[in-house]
């Protein structure tokens, strides 16, 4: 997994500036596109890259490959890339709560799990009502310190993600306190739900509808006041063709989404303007899954591709919790 494999898996760096792979699809993405800037492979050969999460006091990011049963490393000063968990249960999603710890969904123990100061792992959340959950997918952490994540059936449809199981409980969105423990249900209803962010302020919380009909969608929601429900659940993206998996906001609410499948065209990064209209485009050679900012400044785009992870220098930063 380095770059002297790259060449040989259908990725070409670009050699002159700027990258053609950067589309600005509306002017308002220019402020964002730093045209001395380009898409680099971090590393190559996993199976299915997911969950990337930037440790910026240790510098360097944690990706899940999920059917590899791993979680890898790769360090910003060296560029060195390891195994930073093995077997991993086959863990998606990854963040860090507001003490920098490490919160992972895995499939395979169909929980949700903290990764403590000295490595070892305390469970969270791994049923509601008596009932297992299902496979936690993305999971995110506000400013008060809840958790937010998702739980779709996806690791339970086979063995190659996860271990193949009739489901016990609907697909939800669940809030975890984090004063008492406590889950509570913030959304139903949602088909597949899959990936999600807040916006800057946390007034609005995103969530990838990813089996919507007959479209996928990104829906949004009103935070209340309180921090503790949510409501008004609308279409914010109808995403027509593509596929948006995972997603971060910046600083200035810009939605920038994992995309890809069915179309070579689709597969990358997009980039969403606060009103919902597409203003950019990151293409790569692989579907895109899931992305999150980082580097020193917060200001280095990393995204998680089907079997690789790529980078790119962009003018904004990621929001926090992005």
């Amino acid at each position: 997994m380095n770059d002297a494999s790259s060449h040989t898996q259908g990725w070409r760096p670009a050699t002159y500036y700027p990258d053609p792979a950067i589309k600005a699809l509306d002017p308002r993405f220019e402020k964002y596109w730093l045209k001395l800037s380009a898409v680099e492979r971090l590393a190559t050969g996993l199976r299915w890259a997911e969950g990337p999460v930037w440790f910026g006091d240790g510098r360097y990011l944690l990706c899940s490959d999920i059917p590899n049963q791993r979680i890898i490393k790769w360090e910003e000063e060296t560029g060195t890339v390891s195994v930073f968990r093995k077997p991993s249960n086959f863990a998606n999603g990854n963040t860090r709560d507001r003490q920098g710890r490490l919160v992972t969904c895995e499939h395979g123990g169909r929980r949700v799990v903290r990764t403590e100061y000295d490595g070892s792992i305390t469970v969270l959340m791994d049923s509601f009502g008596g009932k297992r959950l299902n496979s936690p997918n993305d999971v995110v952490v506000k400013s008060d310190g809840s958790i937010w994540f998702t739980d779709p059936t996806f690791g339970l449809l086979g063995n190659y993600e996860g271990y193949k199981a009739e489901p016990e409980i609907e697909p939800n969105v669940y809030r975890l306190d984090p004063a008492t423990g406590k889950a509570t249900i913030v959304a139903e209803g949602v088909l597949g739900p899959n990936g999600l962010c807040f916006s800057p302020d946390e007034t609005i919380l995103y969530v990838v509808e990813s089996r919507g009909v007959p479209n996928r969608k990104i829906l949004a929601y009103d935070v209340s006041l309180d921090g503790t429900t949510i409501s008004n659940k609308r279409v914010h993206i109808d995403a027509g063709p593509g596929t948006p998996d995972g997603m971060r906001c910046d600083i200035d609410g810009n939605l920038w989404c994992g995309w890809g499948m069915g179309d070579p065209e689709l597969d990358g990064v997009v980039v969403f303007a606060p009103d919902g209209v597409m203003i950019g485009r990151i293409a790569l050679p692989e579907r895109c899954a899931n992305l999150c900012f980082g580097g020193v400044k917060r200001n280095r785009l990393f995204m998680a591709a089907s079997q690789s992870i790529y980078a790119l220098y962009v003018n904004t930063q990621g929001a926090v919790g992005g």
